[in-house]
């Protein structure tokens, strides 16, 4: 009689498993008076199994999906093997896991409540967490306002020492392209900051339907395991942060298929500034770090086949007149001169070297650069009016036509403090800002072929102050001097508040 009424427990257990977690008291236990429930269940503070669970084991950064039906409800861990289960109840996958293998400790990884299976009473112990914190990490203000003043290393549960927010991520496949804007966009203060902190974008009200606002959280759940003092490994998979990805890309970005830094940084710092609920007008986190603005002289050009006669008549009507328009802006690309075709006098062919200020002279407001479309061409030259705190560079160096993508191997050399921008701003802007001088924390290398290759980042580590190279998990401290040897593809410079403008510059 009372293993008849022990099971109907259980099965009452399974039936109401989501309502009751949520009504269940703080203080831990079993602690409902219900049909055929204990009233109290004295284990959940001595559960003797505790011992078996293998922290090594565990993996948060994956899909929490159950390992047999996919589902991703209701889904529990088991701490002694790592796998993820669905279900609790007698006919569940987690309780049949736990019956076959003698697996007792699970945790559920929506509630982070821990229970003990088959007996199914909730485990209440100060010592697990430890786990609870690298499932979901949080962090206080005190704590974030100290992350760039201390240098200090933490030692992972495996044993290995490292620094947060200099975290290799896994490459699952051809995803290093997102890999380093992510780490790139992770090492950025401000917009650190801001995703470290849950509550400042978890009450933004979105359209019912909308899958873009996923983005914002997996982006922050990222952010917070990066810079995580207490992980159990010196590494993080953005598996989840790559599926939404995707997902709200419809496919355009994949984590199998090799893709473009560049593209992947422009698409998603504008999904996330509208998943913010920014627009035009209105600001989100991304405008008030990345965003400046720009005055842009454009004039229409005559067909190059016409007669010299038509082109001077077309010249004076209206429509080939210079128009001034003002534009916003993420990032600024710069040009690159083209490479030599040809071997030098030693059979060799040299890779050309040029400085930045050269390709920064784009826009000076006097350099003139022609754009072509397919039916019309035009002339346009480009100013700065505003700067912004933190001010990303793309170097354009693939060039597509129709048979094969080219890459330019030209270096640019570039100061790693001191970039002053004051020449390239408008009147007005250099009357209005103070602080024109950037410093370099961040540059992206791609290496190889333009379809193939891999890519790499140089990271300011800000409380340290040394810089560090990171691919895929690899993670090496580097002289800064090195820096400005490698090809770079995209730089992310800034300013400090005080003195200077920081320079997050990502290269590509």
């Amino acid at each position: 009689m009372v293993s008849l009424k022990r099971e109907r427990d259980i099965e009452l257990d399974d039936d109401d498993d989501d309502d009751d977690e949520e009504e269940e008291e703080e203080e831990g236990v079993v602690a409902k008076v219900g049909r055929g429930r204990a009233a109290e269940d004295r284990r959940s503070r001595h559960c003797p199994y505790l011992d078996t669970i293998n922290r090594s084991v565990l993996d948060f950064d994956f899909e929490k999906l159950c390992s047999i039906s996919l589902s991703h409800i209701n889904v529990y861990a088991c701490l002694i093997c790592g796998k993820y289960f669905q279900g609790r109840g007698l006919k569940s996958h987690a309780y049949t896991h736990s019956v076959q293998f003698t697996h007792h400790v699970f945790l559920n990884l929506h509630t982070l409540k821990f229970y003990c299976l088959p007996d199914n009473y909730e485990i209440i112990d100060s010592s697990l967490e430890d786990i609870t914190y690298v499932l979901k990490p949080t962090f206080t203000r005190p704590h974030i306002s100290g992350l760039d003043k201390q240098g200090k290393l933490y030692r992972a549960y495996d044993g290995t020492t490292y620094l947060p927010g200099i975290v290799g991520l896994n490459n699952i496949k051809a995803n290093d392209y997102a890999n380093v804007v992510l780490q790139a966009l992770s090492n950025v203060p401000p917009l650190r900051n801001y995703f470290l902190e849950e509550e400042n974008y978890r009450g933004i009200r979105r359209p019912p339907g909308d899958i873009m606002f996923l983005l914002v959280q997996r982006f922050g759940e990222l952010m917070r395991k990066l810079w995580n003092p207490r992980n159990f490994k010196a590494h993080v998979s953005p598996h989840e942060m790559l599926q939404a990805v995707v997902l709200c890309s419809k496919k355009t970005f994949q984590i199998t298929k090799q893709g473009d830094a560049v593209d992947f940084l422009s698409w998603f710092l504008n999904a996330l500034h509208n998943a913010l609920g920014g627009t035009k007008k209105k600001p989100s986190s991304i405008t008030n770090v990345f965003q400046g603005s720009m005055r842009i002289f454009s004039k229409k050009l005559p067909h190059p086949d016409l007669p010299p006669e038509e082109k001077e008549a077309l010249l004076l009507k209206e429509e080939y007149q210079e128009e001034t328009t003002e534009s916003t802006f993420l990032y600024l690309t710069l040009d690159l001169p083209t490479a030599p075709l040809y071997k030098d006098e030693k059979e060799q062919l040299i890779i050309p070297q040029v400085p930045l200020f050269n390709i920064l002279g784009k826009f000076n407001g006097s350099t003139e650069k022609e754009y072509k479309t397919y039916k019309e061409n035009f002339l346009k030259r480009f100013q700065l009016m505003k700067l912004p705190p933190y001010l990303i560079f793309c170097i354009k160096r693939f060039t597509k036509n129709n048979f094969f993508v080219e890459k330019n191997p030209t270096i640019v050399n570039f100061p790693i403090t001191n970039v002053d921008l004051r020449e390239y701003l408008t009147e007005e802007g250099q009357a209005t800002e103070k602080h024109t001088t950037y410093d370099l924390v961040a540059n992206v290398v791609h290496d190889g072929k333009p379809t193939e290759g891999a890519y790499r980042i140089h990271v300011l580590h800000h409380g340290t102050g040394k810089w560090y190279e990171m691919q895929d998990l690899q993670v090496t401290d580097i002289l800064p001097q090195m820096i400005t040897l490698s090809g770079n593809a995209e730089r992310m410079m800034t300013r400090p508040t005080t003195r200077e403008r920081n320079v997050l510059v990502v290269s590509l």
